[in-house]
């Protein structure tokens, strides 16, 4: 199975995207280049409502048994201070971050005035991935896939697009073809990088779903994704999203997706398309 985290971004957040069937089919050897635009909107257990935009570039590379893959997002966020793209709700400390500024006062005294929420704009973390796969059927219609992941703090911590440290993490992927049907799920753990004004503990997520194949052309499919609280003040990630895939010919792929938040670490809902090419 090929891990749909690297298809998609949505509100910083990767997803798990792309459908697992279309690793029974995938041909080798190939360098493909995506892009899209992804839009998320919670409360993410405050007062304030947080949307965040995201459009990422993807360059990925599949032979035979790897897939390597770099992203590059560029992120839009306006909402709470203590909301953290990929991350969720935290106690973040920065006396600089995104809505809060310093205001000195006059006659020889100073004060300081603070806002809750701001917007901010700019480069995302960098996330690169390698995955292999460690079994495949004779008829490639089962398989385990073995993936790890660097996420780079590229993201301005001062404007609240990220921690600025860089986060580690390795998955391990499944999935069984059956007629049109294809059955996936993976477990994985990240270690994630603390800063001096955000304190994070390593966390294990899981996801499970299902695809399937409506034609030569199309998959629709549904998956659960789950994440463990990753901070003291911060909430577990738990979402449902269905997608559609179109292939337009062997080249060129279109998928879009929409998703639901069950708890207070995930946005409420989101939306989002991208567009792969491959050559």
């Amino acid at each position: 199975m090929r891990n749909p985290q690297h298809w998609m971004i949505a509100g910083g957040l990767l997803l798990i995207g792309a459908p697992a069937a279309q690793a029974a089919t995938a041909d080798s050897g190939q360098f493909s280049l995506s892009t899209g635009a992804n839009y998320s909107s919670g409360k993410y257990g405050t007062d304030t409502t947080t949307d965040i935009w995201s459009v990422p570039v993807t360059a990925a590379y599949q032979g035979d048994r790897w897939t390597l893959k770099l992203t590059v997002p560029y992120i839009n966020i306006s909402g709470a201070s203590n909301v953290i793209p990929g991350v969720g709700p935290v106690n973040n400390g920065n006396p600089i971050g995104r809505g809060l500024g310093h205001i000195l006062g006059g006659g020889g005294g100073g004060g300081t005035t603070t806002t809750s929420s701001g917007s901010a704009s700019g480069l995302g973390d960098i996330v690169a991935s390698a995955g292999y796969q460690l079994v495949t059927s004779a008829d490639r219609t089962a398989g385990l896939d073995l993936t790890g992941k660097v996420k780079f703090g590229t993201a301005d911590e001062n404007k609240g697009l990220g921690t600025g440290k860089n986060d580690y993490g390795l998955s391990l992927d499944a999935y069984k073809v059956s007629g049109a049907w294809t059955a996936f799920g993976g477990v994985g753990w990240m270690k994630y990088g603390s800063s001096q004004y955000i304190k994070l503990k390593n966390g294990a997520n899981a996801n499970i779903g299902a695809d399937y194949k409506v034609g030569a052309s199309d998959n629709i499919g549904a998956y659960y994704y789950y994440r463990e609280r990753i901070a003291d003040a911060g909430a577990a990630q738990s979402e449902l999203a269905g997608y559609w895939n179109h292939k337009f010919n062997p080249n060129l792929r279109l998928q879009a997706y929409a998703l639901a938040g069950f708890a207070d670490g995930s946005p409420d809902y989101g939306v989002g398309a991208s567009i792969k090419y491959s050559f």
